[in-house]
């Protein structure tokens, strides 16, 4: 670049504020969105000193890669409040010393970094090499952190800040230790809403979860390595009473041994759930019973989206009538359910079930696509309008009982009333009647 080249550049860069990198190293010949090396070392060597735009607040670079990550230096300016950072992966981006350098030295040049997002691809669980934790605990007016694998160093740094609001990480794959989980005890977190972790074992989570006092809105977990867990080590999770969204994502291997008495604790625990997602990816042979499923419904008026594995057979036959078999509960937030690989045989009757319920479900998804798309056929022709207006009634719903009976009464303004003969004997609390 010559100095007049610099100087147009001069004349423009103060206006520019956000910059998003697309650029990358050359897949071909032809590949018309890459730079090269000489366009990068003709930017590194301005007539000025750096930053190249003095007035950038927001950087987004993508396709990180060994040989382009070292030039994101020349943006960095005090005046940065939001910075995100996209890795490639073809090949890999190892974040080595050289690059975990860099971004120290950019933390300690912007201070004033509020967002900083530099993950790995959720669904892959890939994991860079290297550490982003120096960098975080220069920065102390953070709002929103979403990284990869940090210490504990920077865990506790995290927990001080009082303006952190969303916060996804990956804890080490060894417990927290006893002095983090004690520093950890005293009031931290304080403005969380939001937390997403990624670990290996839901022993670790929990090991990180139960000295907390933050009640954070929505929580979001992936578990990377095991086989099977049972329901109760969602446990720890009851105390967030102000829960809003729960989603658990495990690899394919994973199977949650969940069942009705599991389910109904849950419900009571998070009576403002908004969003439930438990076995979205994932095959189990453990189900809860449709009453289980309606008993979620009725604890979580708010419910708006679900994916928990259900036993669809009491009403998976064809003797049932499609003309709305089931009156007087009815769940007016719920509009997509994921079904993950439940097989049904007779879908008209699955969905004149669902309509009844839930008349507001807009989406329905799972694995196992040509019948339930059937059963979201006939919700949208057959069922849109919900219930119908059958006046005074009755309607009982029974199953196989067990040797409990857990009864709950629902009314509405026709005076419905629904009566439920639960499968299983597990639950611990026994249901009184209750009047809505």
């Amino acid at each position: 670049m010559t100095l007049d080249d610099w100087s147009i550049f001069c004349k423009y860069n103060y206006r520019v504020q956000s910059l998003v990198h697309r650029c990358r190293e050359s897949y071909s010949h032809t590949d018309d969105e890459t730079i090269g090396t000489e366009i990068w070392r003709a930017l590194s060597c301005p007539p000025f000193s750096l930053p190249l735009l003095p007035n950038l607040t927001s950087l987004t670079w993508t396709e990180a890669s060994d040989k382009t990550f070292q030039y994101i230096r020349l943006f960095a300016t005090p005046k940065l409040t939001m910075l995100n950072i996209f890795p490639r992966y073809c090949p890999s981006f190892t974040f080595g010393p050289s690059d975990q350098f860099i971004l120290s030295s950019i933390a300690q040049s912007c201070p004033s970094v509020s967002y900083f997002d530099f993950i790995q691809d959720s669904y892959n669980f890939i994991e860079p090499v290297g550490d982003r934790s120096t960098a975080l605990q220069f920065w102390s007016h953070l709002t929103s952190v979403k990284t990869g694998m940090v210490s504990e160093g920077a865990i506790l740094h995290l927990s001080n800040l009082p303006s952190l609001r969303v916060l996804e990480f990956t804890l080490p794959s060894t417990s927290i230790s006893t002095d983090a989980q004690k520093l950890l005890q005293r009031p931290a977190f304080c403005a969380l809403q939001e937390l997403n972790v990624t670990c290996n074992s839901l022993v670790i989570l929990d090991a990180f979860l139960e000295k907390l006092t933050v009640t954070p809105k929505v929580l979001s977990f992936a578990i990377t390595r095991g086989l099977t867990a049972r329901a109760a080590a969602f446990q720890p999770l009851f105390a967030f009473r102000n829960l809003r969204t729960l989603d658990f994502t495990a690899d394919h291997y994973w199977i949650v041994r969940m069942d009705d008495a599991s389910l109904l604790q849950m419900a009571k625990a998070w009576p403002y759930l908004e969003e439930l997602y438990i076995s979205r990816y994932t095959y189990s042979i453990y189900r809860v019973t449709l009453h289980a499923f309606v008993l979620l419904l009725r604890h979580c008026p708010h419910l708006r989206s679900v994916a928990v594995l259900v036993d669809w057979s009491m009403i998976d036959v064809c003797d049932i009538s499609p003309d709305i078999p089931y009156q007087g509960f009815s769940h007016h937030a719920l509009s997509y359910i994921f079904v993950s690989d439940s097989k049904i045989q007779n879908p008209t009757s699955i969905a004149a079930f669902i309509s009844a319920i839930a008349p507001n479900v807009q989406f329905i998804g799972g694995s196992e696509k040509r019948s339930w798309e059937i059963v979201q056929d006939h919700l949208t022709r057959n069922f849109a309008h919900g219930p119908r207006d059958a006046g005074n009634e009755e309607v009982s719903i029974d199953g196989d009982v067990g040797e409990e009976r857990v009864e709950e009464e629902s009314g509405s303004e026709d005076g419905y009333m629904l009566h439920f003969n639960l499968v299983s004997s597990d639950f611990g609390e026994e249901e009184s009647r209750k009047h809505v």
